[in-house]
């Protein structure tokens, strides 16, 4: 029974350590197949064909650029809100939503009883002035001839220099609702335009928007047009904080739309900002461009292109090298004359075509340039037929 027993025994441990074995093996199997999965076999015959090209990772100087998320906006020195300073009923509408328009050119005309006061009361200081102006002239030669008395003269002086207050204040309310002096004396005789007012755009541009109707009574807060002038644009970038020193004292950068894919267009710093947003740790930097073709429009999307202040040392590849699967940035790195390994990258400035390598890679590394496609496509169906 003792032998029995002690057979037993001795069996459980060899099955025991079978089965540590076994487990062993399978683990390094797996092992293995992440690694194949990771590399790809490609022959001379077949490299040739899809014409694979590499480079050697080396370290360049550069003077390079750092690209930003951008927005254009309007320059509010070219944009006009529209409207009477004065209540009054609208009469006649001159311009429509896309018409374009010049500076001093009559928008819309609206009457309403204050203009006409307004006109009126300016006709009667003008006519006062004249008078008092005349008379004090008179007084003041009568008393040079010694016909006139001191009292007279004083008293006729009075009065023009009253009339001259009078007449400057009503001169100063008629302008202030943009009427000028000849619009009124030139139609002081025509009874039914007394109470007109002409609303004229203050800038040349395009109406993008229109509120009025003919008939309709408009306050002298109403927004009545709005004109923009796209000839000059702003453009608002995003530069993140451990960027933003290395643009240094930059006065100028280039901007890119893929609304405008065909063009560059320059532009002029105008603005730095001075504090950084809590949520997104950027800061503003603002340009002026000119768009005298009117290519580009308000919030269009793109991007900032500017020069780093300072030259430096970097990995440099060609874009063409990268390829992303998911959210990484991967390359393939020779290994030998047949074998190309998946490597896992991390990227940062971009130049033209060319994107700097932070981490992943080091000098020295042989990184296919061409062929990238055709190499990702053979190690997908590697896998695939793994997983079968």
């Amino acid at each position: 029974m003792k032998n029995i027993l002690l057979i037993l025994f001795i069996s459980g441990i060899l099955a025991g350590c079978g089965k540590v074995q076994t487990d062993n093996t399978e683990g390094k199997k797996e092992e293995k197949k992440e690694e194949k999965k990771e590399t790809v076999m490609v022959s001379a015959e077949s490299q040739e064909k899809i014409n694979l090209e590499t480079e050697v990772l080396k370290e360049e100087q550069f003077s390079g650029y750092i690209k930003i998320p951008a927005v254009i906006v309007t320059d509010q020195n070219n944009e006009a809100q529209v409207g009477p300073i004065v209540a009054g009923r609208v009469k006649k509408v001159f311009a429509s939503i896309g018409s374009n328009v010049s500076a001093g050119q009559t928008l819309m005309l609206i009457e309403g009883l204050e203009i006409g006061v307004l006109k009126a009361d300016f006709l009667k200081a003008k006519t006062t002035l004249s008078f008092t102006e005349q008379e004090y002239g008179r007084q003041k030669k009568l008393a040079e001839q010694d016909a006139g008395s001191q009292k007279n003269l004083i008293a006729a002086k009075a009065e023009w220099e009253k009339a001259i207050a009078e007449f400057n204040s009503m001169d100063k309310k008629i302008h202030s609702i943009g009427l000028k002096d000849d619009d009124i004396v030139n139609d002081k005789n025509d009874l039914h335009s007394a109470g007109d007012l002409a609303i004229k755009s203050p800038i040349s541009g395009v109406i993008v928007e229109r509120n009025v109707v003919v008939g309709q009574y408009v306050e002298s807060s109403s927004i009545a047009f709005k004109i923009l002038n796209t000839r000059s644009l702003l453009v608002d970038g995003q530069v993140y904080e451990s960027d933003f020193n290395k643009i240094g004292s930059a006065k100028s950068c280039e901007f890119k739309t893929p609304s405008v894919p065909d063009e560059t267009f320059l532009c002029d710093i105008t603005y730095k900002g001075q504090l950084i947003d809590e949520k997104t740790r950027t800061i503003k930097i603002r340009a002026k461009i000119n768009n005298p073709r009117n290519r580009l429009l308000p919030q269009m999307f793109g991007e900032l292109i500017m020069k780093l202040a300072e030259s430096r040392k970097g990995l440099f590849l060609p874009s063409s090298a990268l390829f992303k699967d998911g959210e990484q940035s991967f390359v393939f790195v020779q290994e030998n004359d047949s074998t190309f390994r998946k490597v896992e990258v991390k990227t940062g400035l971009e130049m033209e075509d060319r994107a700097e390598i932070v981490s992943g890679l080091k000098a020295g590394d042989k990184v296919v340039t061409n062929g990238v496609f055709e190499l990702k496509s053979e190690l997908l169906k590697e896998s695939f037929g793994e997983g079968e």
